[in-house]
């Protein structure tokens, strides 16, 4: 029995690797080439230039690959990239990339996204995030590995959301978020430490202890940022989860939700 419907309709130049199924009506268009046994459901919409890896779930009415949503976009030859064992479900949109803006939209592996979710061109999302239904993703964001977006969390263009970080349902985040911490309301504001999704992921409860009093330091302490970010380095040991937590703040290009 053939993994693939008649009523599919794929172009010639697609590549389609061993185990691929396609269902009824959906389109898969030029220059797209999908890996080993990624499911396709009914009604989706693949255009190219696209690379898929393998072993993703693609429920329908969902829209890869399309032009991206810039009114600079001249029809330049810009891609999508989705890496291994992503479920995307009904109705999400991921466009390819912009010129100026490097080119390629990058989705890696391991990633839950829920219906109605949107990843606009010339986003870098990482591996292991979960976005709930209708989160989006403004141009050129940047969502490092572990995230999780609430549902109908909004990040604007160019933000970078940090490593382990949760932004909760609703949130309007327009500034960087530093990696580990709770992020709430529009305009997102600061909650506290994401401390209990640190010990989901096996994160030593030393290094949580650590980023608590970092946190503190950056939040709390009434300090300005560059004399808190002094402190955290005078104070705290060798741990990496701070180092990272300060490296991003000390990186970030927008400012941060503070």
């Amino acid at each position: 029995m053939s993994l693939i419907s008649k009523q599919a309709i794929i172009d010639d130049s697609a590549r389609l690797a061993e185990g691929v199924g396609v269902g009824p009506f959906s389109i898969i268009g030029a220059d797209v080439e999908i890996g080993e046994d990624t499911w396709i459901g009914p009604h989706v919409v693949i255009n190219g230039p696209t690379r898929i890896g393998k072993k993703n779930k693609i429920f329908q009415f969902t829209s890869l690959g399309e032009e991206p949503q810039d009114i600079g976009y001249k029809g330049e030859p810009t891609r999508l990239e989705i890496g291994d064992n992503n479920i995307i479900r009904e109705s999400c949109t991921m466009s390819r990339g912009t010129v100026h803006g490097g080119g390629v939209t990058r989705v890696a592996d391991n990633n839950f996204i829920m219906a109605y979710s949107h990843i606009a061109h010339d986003c870098q999302v990482g591996s292991h995030i979960i976005f709930a239904n209708g989160a989006s993703l403004g141009g050129h964001a940047v969502i490092e590995d572990y995230v999780t977006l609430g549902g109908f969390a909004l990040i604007h263009q160019f933000v970078k959301v940090g490593a382990y970080s949760f932004c909760g349902m609703g949130s309007g985040v327009n500034k960087d978020v530093p990696p580990y911490i709770i992020v709430t309301g529009n305009p997102a504001d600061a909650r506290g430490l994401n401390s209990i999704g640190l010990k989901r992921r096996g994160i030593e409860p030393g290094a949580i202890k650590e980023l608590k009093n970092a946190y503190r330091d950056i939040y709390t302490s009434g300090m300005k940022l560059t004399e808190a970010v002094e402190q955290i380095q005078k104070q705290q040991g060798n741990c990496a989860e701070v180092n990272n937590f300060v490296e991003f703040i000390q990186n970030a290009e927008r400012s941060i939700v503070r």
